[in-house]
């Protein structure tokens, strides 16, 4: 299971992406993990300037936009 890590301090847009990874994932049939960190001490420990930001699996793979379908459709097949 893929465990996706939205990082910001809860703003439309990060809820926004969560949202949007979890519908992705639900499309294309995959078990994820959705985990909002809002708290910004995390958040600075992955050395992200702007949110909303994913790591996935504990790796940065998107920061300062809601991410396109696409590109989580790659993370999901990844």
């Amino acid at each position: 299971m893929k465990t996706f890590e939205v990082l910001g301090t809860g703003c439309k847009k990060c809820t926004n992406t969560a949202e949007k990874i979890e519908k992705m994932a639900s499309e294309l049939g995959q078990d994820v993990e959705v985990v909002k960190i809002t708290d910004p001490a995390k958040i600075m420990e992955y050395q992200v300037m702007s949110t909303p930001a994913v790591a996935l699996d504990g790796q940065v793979v998107h920061s300062g936009s809601i991410p396109t379908s696409d590109a989580i459709a790659e993370w999901l097949k990844g």
